[in-house]
């Protein structure tokens, strides 16, 4: 039985852009195209756009999803020349000009890629089921999961070393991500939850984060770095640099630093270390014979555009962009913003028989926070650490949130946590819940590691 294809209502007549991916490169894009005389079609498969930078603090109980989502029918709402559709891209046609998504197609004239990355571990994926990395919502919320069951887990737990490897956290990878989310996970233990349990002292926890260079936040200049180091030793965290991870299992992380191999025994492993490109790169390649890069980046010409397809155009994580002094431009938000605006102008151009110079993009600088009152910013002009650069980091996050309430409620929060040291966000949510943690039939204090596999599988406390 032939499946039949809903087609869309007919154009408008007017020039059709559609943007696939509603991260900051699409929705910066879409925003730009406001006035234009064009027909905007945003196509993502969430509902909600994201402020990935402040996720860490969702997944370690100082914010809700809520406060850093927002509907993009709600952003998008005064856009008269906007249509949202909620559906997932799964293949383009360039020379009929469409989008392919399950049952209906969309006619372009131009087309607008902007779907980002996900994690990337090495060639090692069995080990995405017990160290999940941090992109989406249901990542962060895994995560927190798995973080506060670990305390939970080590109250209930007898044994002195299954209760250190429940104490004991991993992060792999010392870039931003990986950074941040130690320092939250050490304030956490030391300071948020050190009066919360009666039979662990919280403090005792060790976070242990893993990087394979030779120092943290390996984009930023050697003194941020260095200073960032001695932040994160300041709170707690043992950082340890030239050290590769080459085996996860669920109690033991095995890493290797120089000629000496060492088991790590703990129950709570993050990724923060490689990212690889969605598969959109790869539809790219088959539909119009585009280079990608080893993470599956698509190799864009100085306008963004694909190569002998300039009706198309691919910005933000996916875009492996080297056309600036030789390197190639970090996946960052503040890229995909400008690339966003750039390409909506330039289409705005082309329709008036125009052009633009190719993409360059202006760097503001880049920050990162380690702690409550820690943070490194490089300005290029200025470089700064501590209260300052901490002040700094959350009044540009508070800033380019998207919708008024989130800033408000994030403002609030903040001010709440800051006071009392308090986080309001410290729900375990999930199917492995509390009364699944128990004793097993060896005798083994455990968390169930597929918990729709064991939904109805009574555990004997």
């Amino acid at each position: 039985m032939q499946t039949s294809v809903q087609q869309p209502a007919p154009p408008s007549g007017r020039h059709q852009v559609v943007i696939v991916g509603g991260g900051f490169g699409g929705l910066y894009a879409a925003k730009a195209f406001r006035r234009a005389p064009v027909d905007v079609t945003l196509i993502d498969k969430r509902n909600f756009h994201l402020f990935q930078p402040l996720l860490y603090q969702v997944a370690t109980g100082s914010l809700s999803p809520a406060d850093i989502s927002s509907p993009l029918r709600s952003i998008l709402s005064r856009h008269r020349n906007t249509h949202v559709l909620l559906e997932e891209v799964t293949d383009i046609d360039p020379e009929r000009q469409v989008v392919i998504m399950p049952g209906m197609e969309q006619p372009y004239d131009t087309l607008i890629i902007a779907t980002g990355v996900s994690h990337f571990y090495f060639g090692n994926d069995q080990w995405k089921s017990i160290a999940p990395g941090l992109k989406t919502v249901e990542d962060a919320l895994e995560i927190r999961r798995k973080i506060f069951m670990a305390f939970e887990a080590a109250e209930k737990e007898t044994d002195p070393e299954r209760r250190r490897a429940w104490l004991n956290f991993v992060v792999v990878g010392g870039g931003p991500t990986g950074v941040e989310l130690a320092g939250a996970i050490s304030e956490l233990a030391h300071k948020t939850l050190k009066d919360d349990f009666r039979k662990i002292d919280t403090s005792e926890a060790q976070i242990i984060l893993l990087e394979g260079v030779d120092r943290v936040l390996p984009p930023y200049p050697q003194e941020l770095s260095e200073k960032a180091m001695a932040s994160l030793q300041k709170l707690g965290v043992t950082v340890r640099t030239k050290t590769l991870v080459t085996q996860i299992d669920g109690d033991t992380v095995t890493a290797k630093e120089g000629d000496r191999i060492e088991q790590i025994p703990a129950k709570t492993v993050l990724w923060a270390a490689g990212v690889k490109a969605s598969g959109m790169g790869e539809v790219l390649e088959k539909r119009t014979g585009v280079t990608l890069d080893r993470a599956g980046r698509v190799m864009v010409e100085p306008d963004l555009s694909v190569s002998n397809y300039p009706n198309i155009f691919v910005i933000g994580d996916l875009a492996h962009f080297a056309h600036q002094e030789g390197k190639v431009l970090p996946g960052v938000a503040p890229v995909a913003m400008q690339q966003g605006q750039y390409v909506a102008k330039l289409v705005w151009q082309r329709l008036h028989q125009l052009t633009l110079p190719p993409f360059s993009y202006s760097d503001f600088g880049s920050m990162a926070v380690i702690g409550q009152n820690e943070a490194v910013v490089n300005l290029g002009f200025v470089k700064f650490t501590g209260i300052l650069a901490w002040l700094f980091w959350m009044f540009a996050h508070i800033y380019y949130l998207i919708e008024f309430d989130n800033k408000l409620v994030v403002m609030i929060q903040w001010g709440w946590s800051y006071f009392t040291r308090k986080r309001g966000a410290r729900l375990i949510t999930g199917e492995a819940d509390l009364f699944e943690v128990g004793i097993d039939a060896k005798g083994e204090f455990h968390v169930p590691e597929h918990p729709r596999e064991h939904q109805n599988t009574p555990v004997n406390v």
